[in-house]
């Protein structure tokens, strides 16, 4: 398995989970859980980028 396909894709998902909660009423727990998934997103895709 390439390196940093876990991190990218666990990334896409909580990033998709938090976008998805923007719209209830924890607007500030949501926005946390989209960020933590968009450094996951960066750092692994970095990360499959850095190992071809």
């Amino acid at each position: 398995m390439r390196e940093g396909l876990v991190p990218a894709v666990l990334g896409t998902v909580v990033t998709a989970s938090g976008a998805a909660l923007l719209g209830s009423r924890y607007k500030l727990a949501a926005s946390g859980i989209l960020g933590f998934g968009l450094a996951h997103l960066v750092l692994g895709t970095i990360d499959l980028f850095e190992h071809r």
